[in-house]
């Protein structure tokens, strides 16, 4: 298997600013709750447990990055996961972080 070229640091640093985004755990919430599908927001305040000025701020933050759309339909904004790699990234930090807390329960329990 050929080896990949390092990417530029331009790159690089869009690559930092997208893990920025996702480094607040409401932000992480707010991405869970859409797993399965687009919600309105007052069904992500009551789902995360926000305060309704804080989830908007935190959801035009994840639009801005392009990890979530937007739309409205009358009075009602909905938001959806845009960028498909995000739920199996997700997934992927999860089960990391779930193996190496089982396999650090299990060292403490000898």
């Amino acid at each position: 298997m050929a080896k990949k070229a390092p990417l530029p640091d331009s790159a690089l640093e869009l690559v930092a600013r997208r893990f920025a985004v996702l480094a607040e755990p409401m932000r992480l919430r707010l991405i869970q709750s859409l797993f399965d599908g687009e919600k309105p927001v007052n069904a992500l305040v009551e789902a995360t447990g926000g305060t309704q000025a804080n989830i908007s701020r935190h959801l035009q933050t994840l639009t801005q990055a392009h990890l979530l759309s937007r739309r409205k339909e009358g009075l009602q904004v909905f938001y959806a996961i845009a960028d498909p790699t995000l739920v199996p990234l997700c997934e992927l930090v999860c089960g990391s972080l779930e193996k190496q807390l089982t396999k650090q329960a299990g060292v403490l329990k000898r």
